[in-house]
């Protein structure tokens, strides 16, 4: 396997990982992209590479955030230029035209940063991309200057800045690819990308219950709730395989922190990323129940809402991730009694397009850490992100999925929703209804979608059964079409 999947991707796009060797690497707290792009950096043909090479690359880019004082004396007071690898967010004054930005991993704001123009015109291309983007920024210092009028205050300023992917990522390179191996096989490299060893795995269920987490990575506003034992890595797959989405831990979730904030004018977390997953939702405070039971409703229906006459747009689905009794781990009673309130409106939870049995999944341990060739994740996150945008799957879906007459409409938006991001994931090869393997696109696209999605309607039927258990509100029937309809 590690042959085949070295022989069919390119350079770059699949590494050498073993997890328990390079458990050195586990200190240095990386999320799995950026490790992967560091392994990329210093890597031969056969996996090795120099500890110290790699440690000293990583203490001279990759300080932590207790070392910024000594950075910023070394670039307000030396006058070096210094380099590091982080994430960047670029603002634009609308007022001034003044561009700044800001290097959320050590706290330093745009209040205290500036591009001077000549520098953006050589950088915009690649900081315009995304509100977030990783990359080696080069920094120095302008000093203040007391003789203007008005006075110029002191600021750090960007004075280069390169992007760290290595290579050019092509989507249908990566579709094409998917016709040289077998559903088993994808399967197993889907697991390779998100640091998991196939060999772990029990069974092909326990697989393909793991796999269930990256559907909002692959499809826009997609809106799952996850619900497990402690321990099985809910939260390293939704904070450290994409660069593209955000794990909020637990705390006090607010209006302002994850829509919008009127008092700074900036959006929230849930605007520029591919989803926003809420850990320890147990756990978590929501501010002003009713009117977050409110916003999140009406975001999670359309991808957008209004908060103080500012409207909120985005493509992020919301992930709830929490930790429940073993007692409480059936899907045929309420689920959601230890959850808060916000957990117990039915609109809400009609909301959510799936559920995911998180027992299904097995507990960490060692034997289900990589170890061997996988996709770089940092590729992998960048393809999953790319495929958000493809909108042929769907239209794929609605060309091979019949529903029974009468059917309630978000149980049909949420089952082809998923099913739409199953096959994205699992066969992003096809092209046409003509490509779908129907017996496959049953097992492994459609069924598992209904599954998800019947979850949600049994917890409805439980908190509101006077609304629910109506024959109008239960799950319809979904059937293929025949193949003649496929061809009119």
């Amino acid at each position: 396997m590690s042959e085949k999947l070295r022989e069919c991707f390119d350079d770059g796009m699949v590494v050498y990982k073993d997890l328990s060797e390079m458990s050195f690497l586990k200190t240095l707290k990386l999320p799995s992209f950026l490790r992967d792009w560091v392994l990329h950096q210093f890597e031969d043909d056969e996996g090795k590479f120099d500890v110290e090479e790699l440690l000293d690359f990583v203490n001279t880019y990759m300080p932590r955030k207790e070392d910024w004082l000594s950075i910023k004396n070394r670039i307000s007071k030396e006058y070096e230029r210094v380099k590091i690898l982080t994430k960047i967010d670029v603002d634009i004054d609308i007022k001034t035209g003044t561009v700044s930005f800001a290097l959320p991993d050590y706290g330093l704001s745009n209040k205290e940063t500036v591009i001077e123009d000549a520098v953006w015109d050589n950088v915009k291309d690649e900081l315009v991309k995304s509100n977030e983007i990783w990359g080696i920024v080069e920094l120095g210092y302008r000093p203040p200057d007391d003789s203007a009028r008005p006075k110029i205050p002191g600021k750090i300023k960007l004075t280069d800045f390169k992007s760290f992917t290595p290579y050019d990522i092509y989507l249908d390179f990566y579709k094409e690819v998917r016709t040289d191996f077998s559903i088993g096989e994808w399967i197993d490299i889907l697991l390779g990308a998100m640091d998991y060893n196939f060999n772990g795995y029990e069974d092909e269920h326990e697989k393909l219950s793991m796999l269930q987490r990256l559907l909002p990575f692959v499809e826009k506003n997609l809106n799952i709730i996850e619900l497990a034992p402690k321990g099985t890595g809910k939260s390293y797959v939704f904070g450290n395989i994409s660069k593209y989405g955000l794990l909020v831990d637990g705390g006090t979730v607010s209006r302002p922190k994850m829509f919008y904030d009127k008092a700074r004018r900036t959006p929230g977390f849930i605007v520029g990323h591919d989803y926003v997953a809420i850990d320890e939702v147990k756990k978590v405070q929501f501010t002003d129940i009713s009117q977050m039971q409110s916003i999140f409703q009406g975001y999670m229906e359309s991808g957008k809402c209004n908060v103080d006459g500012f409207t909120v747009t985005s493509d992020a689905g919301v992930v709830f991730l929490g930790n429940i009794e073993q007692s409480n781990m059936d899907e045929y009673k309420s689920m959601f009694t230890e959850l808060p309130s916000l957990f117990k409106e039915s609109a809400l939870v009609d909301r959510m397009h799936g559920f995911i049995k998180g027992w299904d999944i097995p507990p960490m341990k060692p034997e289900l850490k990589i170890s061997g060739w996988a996709l770089n994740t940092e590729y992998f996150c960048s393809i999953l992100h790319l495929l958000r945008d493809d909108i042929s799957y769907r239209a794929i879906v609605d060309n091979l999925v019949q529903v029974s007459d009468g059917a309630y409409e978000r149980h049909v938006e949420a089952v082809k929703r998923l099913t739409t991001a199953y096959l994205k994931l699992l066969f992003p090869n096809v092209k046409t209804v003509k490509d779908v393997d129907r017996h496959l696109f049953m097992q492994y696209c459609l069924r598992p979608a209904i599954k998800m999605r019947s979850i949600i309607q049994k917890q409805l039927a439980i908190l509101d059964p006077d609304e629910y258990q109506k024959p109008a509100k239960q799950m319809p029937k979904f059937t293929l079409k025949e193949l003649a309809d496929e061809e009119n």
